[in-house]
């Protein structure tokens, strides 16, 4: 079969042979055929990623056997169990799935053993665009050592609000240039390991200080602002080859305005995910992506308050998006596609163009030669890539050039036991990882000669006047106080605040 012949392809005019899929004439012939054998039953089921929660083979059967879906993901497990799962699910596929992971920063996005690489904005500090690289090799090579293979990253979103919950340490930083830079870095890193990049979170993210889980946030850029920053980035990243993007739950009012002068308020506070505006409009024919679209979380409020679900999940597909990310309830959200298509809100050329982007996708990754010679899911000796000395080495130096003085204005370092023997020190914010780093550095700290002492609270005795430590008392017994701030971004955290743990406003000894 030529090109000619490929019916699919020239009734809706997609070339796969352009970037970013690049298929080859047998590649083509496996999408035609796979897509003509396909009913519209299946073909909605393929546009579907849900959230895996079960190693289940009996579930796992009803999932991909009988309701067809296209993809999964899981959240970080142990290695071992993430390979087998994975080997599971790819084994009772007839088509190949996307199987996808959060590796934005290291292995451990999938595999609790993984390497944490540290997060994006520590690869920035470290002033070389190698570190971006080494992370996206890193988190690729070890996702795809468990059968990974749609990575969720690079995040490209730009730290203009400091504020932001969700972007902030997540991103490359707040000059786009540099986002760009590195971002196109990870993505060589994914490319080398065999894994599908998306880039996240179109239109951008990064811009107001709210939370795509709990609303739709707005990037409120001018066109032409948004073109100086994020579109830079986009088009940059895109130029590349960039395989797949991710639409947030963001809207972008200027481009909708510029696109469709007719836009009614409500459309132009529409998420990108459910914009046609800017999904086929900018995405696809001002920036000219000709890859995989998918959307964000689903289940995200950002996406759930801008129209009933019913209503929300056909027209993501009718918008632009070839992928559903997430479900409340998989059956229930295959039951509105199947609706949506019957009234008309999602159309067969839309559905088709989709699952043709969807397959496109799985040949570029050649899952379909994996599957025939049987190497599509990776043997357990691939295990020995997932936390090995060379990515933890890459880490560790990472680590190491990203510390960052931001002021010194009592000109207090370098810090000597000579000057500062005796240290009082104090967590500042509850993290996972509080202990682990008190242990650590009090241990750094007491190896080079310090005399380290913990923050307790003080306890007052109510029955006596209360009496504060005065100043003098407090400048006796200390030659320097430490403070560690760890305070971590969260999805779902509104704000992210450093807290002091002493009673009524005291200050904790600032």
């Amino acid at each position: 079969m030529n090109n000619k012949e490929h019916m699919v392809l020239s009734q809706y005019d997609l070339d796969l042979t352009a970037k970013p899929f690049c298929l080859n004439e047998d590649a083509l012939n496996w999408v035609e055929e796979t897509f003509l054998a396909l009913g519209t039953e299946q073909k909605a089921g393929q546009v579907f990623c849900p959230m895996g929660f079960t190693d289940d083979r009996q579930v796992l059967s009803h999932l991909i056997r009988d309701l067809g879906i296209g993809g999964m993901m899981y959240r970080a497990d142990s290695a071992a169990n993430i390979r087998r799962t994975h080997e599971r699910i790819q084994n009772l596929a007839d088509i190949p799935l996307l199987l996808a992971a959060n590796t934005e920063a290291g292995g451990d996005g999938l595999a609790f053993e993984g390497t944490s690489f540290g997060k994006p904005m520590a690869a920035a500090a470290a002033n070389d665009p190698e570190n971006a690289y080494r992370m996206g090799l890193t988190a690729c090579s070890e996702g795809a050592a468990l059968g990974m293979n749609w990575a969720f990253a690079p995040i490209v979103d730009i730290d203009y609000e400091f504020h932001n919950p969700i972007t902030n340490v997540r991103t490359f930083g707040s000059d786009p240039v540099r986002v760009a830079e590195y971002g196109a870095r990870y993505l060589d890193g994914a490319k080398d390991a065999g894994v599908a990049a998306c880039i996240k979170h179109f239109p951008g993210d990064g811009v107001d200080e709210r939370d795509q889980h709990i609303v739709t946030s707005v990037n409120s850029m001018t066109v032409e602002e948004w073109e100086n920053s994020f579109g830079k980035v986009y088009r940059t990243l895109i130029e590349q080859g960039a395989p797949s993007v991710m639409a947030g739950h963001i809207a972008q009012p200027a481009w909708v305005h510029r696109l469709n002068p007719d836009a009614s308020a409500a459309d132009a506070l529409l998420p990108a995910s459910l914009s046609p505006e800017l999904l086929a409009g900018l995405l696809r024919g001002h920036l000219g992506f000709n890859g995989l679209i998918s959307t964000d979380a689903t289940p995200m409020v950002g996406f759930t308050s801008a129209m009933p679900r019913r209503k929300a999940i056909p027209r993501a597909i009718e918008s632009g998006c070839d992928v559903i990310l997430f479900n409340k309830d998989y059956e229930e959200d295959l039951g509105y596609m199947r609706k949506g298509y019957e009234q008309g809100i999602l159309s067969e050329k839309r559905l088709d163009e989709a699952v043709t982007r969807i397959l496109a996708a799985k040949a570029a990754l050649r899952l379909h030669e994996k599957q025939k010679n049987g190497t599509l899911a990776p043997s357990r000796e691939h295990l020995g890539v997932i936390g090995c000395e060379q990515h933890q080495a890459w880490a560790r130096e990472c680590a190491d050039k990203a510390v960052t003085l931001v002021k010194d204005t009592q000109h207090l370092l370098p810090i000597s036991p000579k000057k500062h023997r005796r240290v009082l020190f104090e967590i500042l914010g509850k993290c996972p990882s509080e202990e682990r780093v008190a242990r650590r550095f009090i241990a750094d700290m007491e190896r080079e000669g310090f005399e380290m002492i913990p923050y307790e609270e003080e306890v007052f005795d109510f029955t006596k006047p209360m009496h504060f430590e005065t100043v003098e008392e407090f400048r006796s017994k200390y030659d320097l106080v430490i403070y560690i701030g760890n305070v971590e971004n969260a999805s779902n955290k509104t704000t992210a605040r450093l807290n002091w743990h002493a009673p009524y406003g005291a200050g904790n000894n600032i």
